[in-house]
């Protein structure tokens, strides 16, 4: 779950997690929260964002807990499943599910007004069954996402739009950072990768091990 304010999810943060759930074959429909919210400069950031991981390959949807007939898709798509949800703190994990089943009463938090970041009230991880069908499990606000027992040279194999092209590459051990005859760097060259997201490839790979790959933090 994403939001632009109160709180702001940066780019870097969604692909940490794309990155993890692709490398255990985990599926991602990115919903961007609280649409209802939004000044219209907000707007044209959404659809940006949109636009970047579209291209990526993945599902995007917008989404206010709001507004009922904005998540009726996701009862569907939960039926039959057991679906998780993660962002911030205060993205509205809590206050979706409730939305998809007032019978659960989950608590939800305040964003706080200094800070604009979410008061945590989820503090372990809990699996509900919506009324529905289907399974989904809340889980505590993320502040950082850590990238976790994988080598940084399979970190292009989880960035979709790079694995489909890594065959173009002149060298098979390409790391698509200085080598010659580099299909990657030529897709960002030609806007078919975006460069937020060969930016956050190369602030991986360039992440000290011990800091970053093996760091998780809740708020």
């Amino acid at each position: 779950m994403v939001t632009l304010v109160a709180p702001q999810t940066q780019p870097g943060f969604i692909d940490r997690f794309l990155v993890s759930a692709e490398a255990y074959h985990i599926p991602v429909t990115i919903l961007f929260n609280k649409m209802d919210l939004y000044e219209e400069s907000d707007l044209n950031v959404v659809e940006e964002f949109i636009q970047i991981y579209q291209k990526a390959g993945y599902d995007c949807r917008k989404i206010s807990a709001s507004d009922p007939v904005s998540i009726e898709f996701l009862k569907n798509d939960i039926k039959g499943n057991k679906v998780m949800f993660g962002g911030h703190s205060g993205v509205g994990k809590s206050t979706l599910i409730n939305a998809l089943d007032p019978n659960l009463k989950l608590k939800t938090g305040e964003i706080s007004i200094q800070h604009l970041s979410g008061q945590h009230t989820t503090t372990f991880a809990e699996m509900f069954e919506l009324s529905s069908g289907g399974f989904v499990i809340d889980t505590p606000g993320i502040r950082a996402f850590g990238l976790i027992d994988f080598d940084k040279e399979d970190l292009s194999h989880y960035f979709p739009e790079m694995r489909e092209i890594l065959h173009e590459c002149k060298f098979n051990n390409c790391q698509h950072i200085n080598e010659p005859g580099c299909a990657v760097k030529k897709a960002v060259e030609d806007g078919k990768i975006h460069e937020s997201r060969y930016a956050s490839y190369i602030s991986m790979m360039n992440s000290d091990e011990e800091e970053t790959f093996r760091k998780d933090i809740y708020k």
